[in-house]
């Protein structure tokens, strides 16, 4: 979906390292789908040493080049793909009792995780303030039984899990990206820059991607026309034309969590690194539920300034495998 927001002039310099087929949109050969988009082979700075402890340390990765999605998937698109299958998400199905010693029954029925705005000021270290576990919620209908997804062909699928991407990203002949590919893409050429476009949040007052203005999680200015989820490419493209890589929803990568300390060779240039380790991604505070973690990236539209200040291409955040989100979607890749 096209946007029909200006271009805004940046005032970053690209890659030292980029070449004149690094800004070109054209890649080596004819795309896979009509809707990808060229990552050139390239070194970037990955990570940051200024931000959240787990962005740290900042360092020099070198990743092949790649076709991405040009946008997130949709709901159409994810909708074609389970009419052709018949496939069932994760949060559409009962969860098994044997996964979770010890859960309420009604923990195990067909749910997802929903934000809902609290009506009053919250602590904001307590996450459960404004995320609710809702029966009945899935990709048809993210807030919920009730709300439907009929006005929202070209919003982003939501409430998909890791199973669920994989499944998709194999039927459609595609991969998911790692960590380190969805960032060098993300950063669009800008070596260092803070966000994907440049270094000021707003360049001439324009905003940039879809995010949280206004008091979270009780407020939202709605400044940048949005409130919840935005159809892709609502806002300016990157300069390799990716739409929203930051904001709207969160993005799975398809590494496993590990810290950026833990990255071999971190002080020196990294190839292609493909995460970290399954048995090592657990959430060391879930001692009884041992749950592997994705990367995800990006940040949504529910990342404010007091609070989730993650809408860069640094950013990260660990994602259990087995929960879906109102804030949570994907893109797909296919390596050259």
């Amino acid at each position: 979906m096209a946007t029909d927001k200006p271009d805004v002039l940046l005032n970053v310099s690209r890659d030292p390292s980029a070449t004149a087929a690094e800004v070109s949109p054209r890649g080596p050969d004819s795309p896979p789908a009509s809707d990808m988009v060229w990552i050139p082979r390239g070194t970037f700075l990955m990570g940051s040493d200024h931000h959240y402890p787990e962005e740290a340390p900042a360092h020099r990765v070198t990743v092949e080049g790649f076709w991405m999605d040009s946008h997130t998937v949709t709901n159409r698109q994810f909708g074609r793909f389970v009419a052709k299958t018949g496939y069932v998400t994760l949060a559409e199905r009962p969860a098994d009792a044997a996964d979770y010693p010890g859960a309420k029954p009604e923990m195990l029925l067909p749910s997802s995780t929903v934000f809902e705005s609290p009506d009053h000021p919250v602590d904001l270290g307590n996450h459960y303030n404004w995320w609710i576990y809702v029966q009945g919620a899935n990709w048809r209908h993210p807030q919920g039984p009730g709300s439907s997804i009929k006005k929202r062909p070209d919003h982003p699928v939501v409430h998909v899990a890791w199973e669920d991407v994989a499944a998709y990203a194999q039927w459609i002949g595609k991969e998911l990206p790692t960590e380190a590919e969805w960032e060098r893409a993300a950063r669009g050429g800008l070596d260092g820059a803070e966000y994907a476009w440049g270094d000021e949040f707003t360049p001439g007052d324009s905003w940039m991607a879809n995010t949280w203005q206004g008091d979270f999680p009780i407020e939202n200015l709605k400044l940048d026309g949005y409130v919840g989820t935005a159809p892709v490419g609502s806002f300016p493209p990157n300069g390799y034309g990716l739409m929203d890589m930051i904001g709207n929803v969160w993005e799975w990568t398809s590494d496993w969590y590990q810290a950026h300390a833990e990255t071999s060779h971190a002080c020196c240039t990294v190839e292609s690194p493909r995460g970290g380790d399954r048995e090592r991604s657990y959430d060391p505070q879930l001692t009884d539920v041992r749950i592997p973690r994705k990367v995800m990236k990006g940040g949504s539209h529910l990342c404010a300034p007091n609070y989730c200040r993650r809408y860069r291409p640094a950013a990260r955040m660990p994602q259990a495998i087995d929960t879906a989100t109102s804030h949570l979607g994907f893109r797909c890749i296919v390596r050259a």
